[in-house]
């Protein structure tokens, strides 16, 4: 086992090395960042590399170049490469079509070791936004946002982490809430200000004018297929709503 991960970790150091030397901008998020943020480790064969979109298809090229199969999975945000059962996830976009990577988040990078070499990380803030969205039936990582706010709740830049969330507070709401029901002692790290601008929000909505939305396939491509396709609720993803097509969804 050790010997493997020595394995993965070398592929992993040459890997990065390589970007190095190439000057393409990435930064690592995934569960390597978490364990910088939080102290939490946990040793995968999956490295999460954040890139611009504009550099995504020089990184995958770079990897081909080097012997590793390298392909382009969704066009609107991620590349694969594979080394065995290694694996690195170039990821430029969200899913859902809500994001794509800009400059700003390597405005906050972070610098970390990792590999025994010198890297740039995702910030916290941009590691929240990033894991909002996720929340599949096989994939949920709340846990993960939990811990990032706990790790570094006196650091945070909260009013930068309340405009990434933008039209989707809720979701900022929802880990907040769930902040507090996993570390009930620990409420007051929640800045009070953010907690009365939530909660005043929320009891300020509205019913939303147009048609019935389903917002859930912005957190799951599966799990809300049932209120799109059988209840015609419209998919938040798709246009107008959202910035995806239909054939973009499952390119």
């Amino acid at each position: 086992m050790r010997n493997d991960l020595d394995r993965v970790r070398k592929f992993y150091r040459r890997a990065l090395g390589a970007l190095h030397d190439a000057r393409i901008p990435t930064l690592i998020g995934g569960a390597y960042a978490l364990g910088v943020h939080t102290g939490i480790h946990r040793e995968t064969k999956d490295l999460d590399l954040f890139t611009a979109p504009r550099h995504a298809s020089k990184v995958l090229q770079l990897f081909s170049d080097l012997g590793y199969e390298s392909r382009l999975v969704a066009r609107h945000w991620l590349g694969k490469v594979t080394w065995g059962d290694a694996i690195i996830d170039v990821i430029f976009g969200f899913r859902n079509g809500v994001n794509q990577l800009d400059d700003s988040w390597f405005d906050h990078e972070n610098e970390a070791v990792l590999f025994d070499m010198p890297v740039k990380i995702l910030a916290p803030e941009e590691m929240i936004w990033s894991k909002a969205f996720v929340m599949e039936r096989e994939r949920y990582d709340g846990a993960d946002i939990v811990h990032l706010i706990r790790g570094r709740a006196a650091e945070l830049d909260w009013r930068r982490l309340l405009a990434r969330f933008g039209e989707y507070w809720p979701l900022l709401l929802h880990f907040i809430v769930l902040f507090g029901f996993v570390y009930p002692a620990e409420r007051a790290e929640i800045p009070g200000w953010l907690v009365r601008e939530l909660a005043g929000r929320w009891q300020g909505q509205g019913p939303p004018p147009g048609p019935v939305v389903c917002q859930g396939t912005l957190l799951s491509h599966l799990q809300y297929v049932h209120d799109v396709q059988v209840l015609g609720h419209a998919d938040a993803r798709l246009l107008p709503l959202g910035k995806l097509t239909e054939q973009g969804i499952n390119e």
